[in-house]
């Protein structure tokens, strides 16, 4: 049996559900760019801090491309895309004649950007009404939260917006979305256990009765090496296709930041099971691996939607590749 949850009128309903995902007491608001800088501080002060020495003058020779090989693995950039930055970088000295290793910062920058600028690929969603978008990753990546954030960013864009609660293996999952529905005045679509297909497929089918234009259908958390569960999720994408061909319009993968090079692996077997659209990297400020970005740009490039730097309803943001590397190193 399925059921709609809505946000009661009452006042005194709405608060009492919010302690789960209060956010702390207000403060002075901080504008995105500041958001992003403190969110990156783990990132630019493991990779800035060594960074800093190499930049801060002196003969640019063989010790400090090895010093910086060093500085980029350890921020988790990856063989791949280290190796890459470093031929690029090396290209452009002996092009432009530079001598000054204080002159590397600016060329390094130029080549980051040029190698994760093509994630930078915003989403459209107002391309289809209802724009269904299937959200999906493993447990602790931080899905749930995000869905809860982009109702409450498609809202602020003037969309409407729908939740199926498609992960029917947890009820704290349910009920955590349930409260996201509640707090940003949004319809949840909900069962308790049975199937997530079934529940994706009502809540689209609602979402074409009454004209929303973006559904948000959440999937049960799942690791890439439990096969029967892959299986699952392809036959809610199938499923999802029976009420409407062209859907999903984006398939979304849900990335925690700390895991790093795991990261890597969970895109490319994702999109394998699913063929992916685009990702949203979460938990940015917990973690001094955001070089990650680096190395699916360059192993396996997938757009990157969004990423989130903090726990704040506005700190899951549309990727910038300029804002990133500004954040990173300055």
């Amino acid at each position: 049996m399925f059921s709609f949850f809505k946000k009661k009128p009452d006042a005194e309903s709405a608060d009492a559900a919010q302690p789960v995902i209060e956010q702390p007491a207000a403060v002075a608001p901080r504008n995105w760019t500041e958001r992003l800088k403190s969110g990156l501080a783990k990132t630019r002060d493991k990779l800035g801090k060594n960074l800093a020495g190499l930049f801060g003058g002196g003969q640019i020779d063989e010790a400090l491309y090895e010093e910086l090989e060093t500085v980029l693995l350890t921020a988790d950039m990856g063989v791949d895309a280290t190796e890459h930055l470093l031929r690029e970088v090396r290209e452009r000295v002996t092009l432009a004649g530079l001598k000054d290793s204080a002159e590397l910062k600016e060329t390094l920058k130029a080549v980051l950007f040029e190698l994760i600028s093509p994630l930078e690929v915003p989403l459209a969603p107002r391309a289809a009404t209802p724009f269904v978008i299937m959200m999906a990753g493993v447990n602790g990546a931080g899905k749930t939260t995000s869905i809860g954030k982009l109702a409450k960013y498609f809202q602020c864009q003037g969309l409407s917006v729908l939740l199926a609660a498609g992960d029917t293996f947890r009820a704290a999952a349910r009920e955590q979305l349930i409260e996201w529905g509640e707090r940003n005045n949004v319809t949840v679509i909900a069962q308790q256990g049975g199937d997530a297909a079934a529940v994706c497929f009502d809540a689209i089918n609602a979402a074409k009765a009454r004209g929303i234009d973006v559904v948000l259908a959440d999937t049960a958390g799942r690791l890439p090496t439990q096969l029967h569960l892959m299986e699952e999720i392809r036959k809610v994408k199938r499923v999802i296709q029976k009420a409407i061909p062209e859907a999903p319009h984006e398939v979304v993968l849900v990335l925690d930041a700390n895991i790093g090079q795991n990261a890597l692996n969970q895109v490319k077997v994702f999109d394998e099971a699913l063929g992916l659209t685009g990702l949203i990297l979460t938990k940015l400020d917990g973690t001094a691996k955001g070089g990650i970005i680096a190395a699916i740009a360059k192993q396996h490039p997938v757009p990157l939607r969004f990423i989130g730097v903090g726990e704040g309803l506005d700190d899951l943001r549309p990727f910038s590749a300029r804002e990133y590397i500004d954040a990173l190193f300055d």
